[in-house]
């Protein structure tokens, strides 16, 4: 199975079907996952495939990395559309997350004042105020909201402590409207959140959220459990238009 692990801190740029030009920070050791989910269509693969040696980079390891690519790209190019947090699983789960954005905040206003910094999450961190506030000062607060049925998350997105569904919305409506919501929507084997009975009441809870924005996607590089399939463009194309019904900006990536 073709997997993806990341290197760490910096890697990149990559050209991103959400974002565009895309520079990578990974929070995340460069030789394995850390993740709280394990989902079944991670492109990095399941957490018990890629356990790491390595530690979590630090603060100073991050700036440091961080600052010596701007540095090259601002003299040899690209210029970057955004700098992303994403990588091999979840990066608010480094513990030095609130002052790492501190310091890429302050790296991108000296090298590139007109990108974005976006951060890639599965939601799972938010509850925690030192998380919120980090995230509050991002431009592209992307938070991850598959479905809302707690049966699917523990099937699929399959979280690995205690998730609390009802929190978790509870935590995403605290941003009010500061917040980017991302979803995968696929099928195959016993997944399979593309149907009316998965749809409406994750519209619904979309809806009270208000977030600023909604992006969703479907599976686009090969996946750990070999029995799931895209959504089509036309399933993508339905739920797209029903977000935007509610007044809601909505990117639909295939």
């Amino acid at each position: 199975m073709s997997t993806i692990i990341y290197p760490s801190p910096i890697f990149g740029p990559v050209k991103s079907r959400r974002l565009g030009i895309s520079l990578g920070i990974n929070l995340l050791p460069g030789d394995g996952k850390v993740c709280t989910f394990d989902c079944i269509y991670c492109e990095c693969g399941f957490n018990a495939d890629h356990r790491p040696k390595a530690s979590m980079p630090t603060r100073h390891e991050v700036a440091a990395a961080l600052e010596r690519r701007l540095q090259d790209m601002k003299q040899n190019g690209p210029h970057p559309d955004v700098l992303t947090f994403a990588g091999n699983g979840e990066p608010t789960a480094n513990p030095e997350f609130p002052s790492i954005i501190d310091d890429t905040l302050r790296l991108r206003d000296k090298y590139f004042p007109e990108a974005k910094v976006s951060v890639l999450s599965n939601a799972t961190m938010i509850t925690r105020p030192e998380v919120h506030e980090a995230l509050m000062r991002v431009d592209n607060n992307i938070q991850k909201l598959d479905t809302v049925s707690e049966e699917y998350i523990s099937r699929t997105d399959r979280p690995t402590g205690h998730y609390n569904l009802r929190k978790t919305i509870e935590a995403l409506k605290a941003f009010n409207g500061h917040v980017i919501i991302q979803t995968m929507f696929m099928k195959g084997g016993e997944a399979d959140n593309t149907s009316d009975s998965y749809v409406e009441p994750w519209l619904k809870v979309v809806a009270e959220i208000r977030p600023q924005k909604v992006m969703i996607y479907t599976i686009d590089r090969e996946t750990p459990d070999r029995s799931l399939q895209k959504a089509t463009h036309e399933e993508l194309d339905a739920i797209r238009d029903r977000v935007t019904a509610e007044g809601i900006p909505c990117q639909a990536s295939y």
